[in-house]
């Protein structure tokens, strides 16, 4: 299951969990409406894969794993320094990561009209309240250690807070739940007030929210960095490259010289024809030159990944996994059956311009971190390169109100499909579909749409 959230700006955010598996497979269709007139030349692959795709995978466990972690903690002796950062990033990381997931599911039911009960709040309060304090139970006495601790420590409180303050925002308003806000917002304020007492914050962070949500940002990094598998991507084919070069060069140069040699026997001496005769064979060698080292390249790449990354872990830098990668304009009817019925085609889906990203990964569960065996992928797709083709003309829409004619500006707005089809090894193919609104302000809303499956 792969899950597509909108984060700040034009950012989509792509998710999905890695079983112990070995082998994962994902493709990702993004269906980018003609209107934009997106074409290879006006953005190529490798720039947007560069420039809109940021790929990372981090340890992730669905089942509890904190008694594991923070038996490690309260074994602090035990344990070397930086073994104990890490065992702290653990704990918070997956502190962070459960408590993010419990509430978007209540905002969902929420959302859903869905009732939650102050039993059920409290339930969440109390594990919440339970997890910080056998944190802060065992902080350590080192000054370096604790330094790290107060960050991590920080970091947490200000993320539950607001965690919390959008349930509340997002819950409706009325009796039914005043009873639960009141208690949300009384964990807010408490975790507000511990921060104060402990220092965390200067008055002047506290009382911006850039600067607070800006410094937060950073925490969250030193909080993820130890748990994030550490990839180096390198681009495929350098040598190939300068192989077909050098053939193509060849080639031409063969002709060349022949046609020189020819010439000169033709003509019998130097005269102003063979002077002509020879830089025109040279334009031609210039021309055809690029033609034919492009057309080899593209006939010796096709189909085969254009870029790897080597996962490693960011404790032991031993080597966890690999992952193949590709990314190319395509065709909407050379896909799949499958993805075109997903796709459900319309007249304007024949004009749509179709943006492929696939990966092929194989990773060793054996060299990971001890006590996990999945991983969590996060795909973060930019869609700010294509705000660049989008139009800046706003319409006007008139409507009656109260007898009056009145008239507003609306933005123009353009529909994005994406389609992802995950596969684990031993599992079937699962597809979803996502309508993506967006404009030159920011992506407007997201929508998961069934899919039609193929008989």
């Amino acid at each position: 299951m792969i899950n597509v959230t909108r984060r700040e700006g034009f950012t989509l955010r792509i998710e999905r969990t890695l079983q112990e598996e070995s082998q994962h497979s994902l493709d990702l269709y993004l269906y980018v409406p003609g209107d934009l007139e997106l074409t290879k030349h006006v953005l190529s692959e490798e720039d947007f894969y560069h420039s809109a795709i940021h790929v990372r995978r981090t340890y992730f466990s669905t089942k509890n794993e904190l008694p594991l972690v923070y038996s490690r903690l309260a074994g602090r002796g035990q344990i070397p320094s930086h073994q104990y950062r890490l065992n702290l990033s653990l704990y918070a990381y997956q502190y962070a990561s459960a408590l993010e997931n419990s509430i978007r599911a209540i905002r969902h039911g929420v959302d859903g009209q869905e009732n939650v009960t102050l039993s059920q709040a409290e339930q969440e309060i109390a594990l919440i309240q339970s997890i910080l304090r056998r944190l802060r139970r065992n902080a350590p006495e080192e000054e370096n250690l604790l330094k790290y601790f107060n960050n991590i420590d920080n970091y947490l409180s200000w993320f539950t807070e607001q965690q919390l303050l959008s349930l509340v925002a997002h819950m409706p308003r009325g009796n039914d739940y005043g009873a639960i806000k009141a208690r949300l917002l009384a964990v807010c304020n408490e975790e507000k007030r511990y921060r104060r007492a402990s220092g965390y914050n200067s008055e002047r962070a506290e009382s911006s929210p850039t600067r607070m949500s800006n410094k937060m940002r950073l925490l969250r990094r030193l909080t993820e960095y130890p748990v994030t598998l550490n990839d180096k991507p390198k681009e495929l084919g350098a040598g190939e490259q300068r192989m077909v070069k050098a053939l193509a060069t060849g080639l031409v140069m063969i002709v060349v010289t022949v046609a020189l040699m020819q010439a000169r026997h033709l003509m019998n001496d130097f005269t102003v024809w063979f002077i002509l005769t020879l830089a025109f064979v040279y334009a031609l060698r210039e021309v055809f030159k690029d033609e034919l080292r492009n057309t080899l390249w593209r006939w010796l790449r096709r189909g085969r990944p254009k870029w790897v990354r080597i996962y490693r872990d960011p404790d032991s830098q031993q080597i966890v996994g690999r992952q193949r990668e590709w990314f190319d304009y395509r065709k909407p009817w050379r896909l799949s059956r499958e993805i075109q019925a997903a796709r459900r085609g319309s007249i304007s889906h024949r004009q749509e311009v179709v943006l492929q990203y696939k990966s092929r990964s194989r990773m060793k569960p054996t060299r990971f971190l001890s006590g996990y065996k999945q991983t969590r992928e996060t795909i973060e797709l930019d869609l700010r390169l294509l705000t660049r083709l989008m139009s800046k003309t706003t319409h006007r829409v008139y409507a009656i109100k109260e007898g009056q004619v009145t008239r507003e500006k609306v933005e123009r707005r353009y529909q994005l499909n994406l389609i992802a089809c995950s596969a684990q090894e031993g599992q079937p193919m699962e597809i979803q579909r996502w309508k993506i609104i967006i404009s030159r302000s920011g992506i407007v809303d997201i929508e998961e749409v069934p899919v039609q499956t193929v008989e």
